[in-house]
């Protein structure tokens, strides 16, 4: 069975951009914040703030959005 690349991808993208999102405002709040700290190393703009969060979840589709297209389409070629 074929993956839909496009489809994975997207779903790669949306759901790592979501949990950037949320992890950006725990931060905010005290929680996860080392964690946040480490991922903005690589994500410029995230930090633990509104505008962090919102920066960290579009570097996060991208990165996430590629990362998936690249796995499905590596799975397609193996199968």
């Amino acid at each position: 069975m074929q993956l839909n690349i496009k489809a994975f991808a997207l779903a790669c993208g949306i759901l790592w951009a979501v949990g950037a999102f949320i992890l950006a405002l725990l931060a905010m709040n005290g929680y996860a914040q080392p964690f946040v700290s480490l991922i903005g190393s690589g994500y410029l703009g995230y930090e633990a703030s509104l505008q962090g969060a919102l920066i960290g979840a579009v570097w996060g589709f991208v990165d996430a959005f590629i990362g998936g297209w690249i796995f499905a389409w590596l799975y397609n070629k193996l199968v």
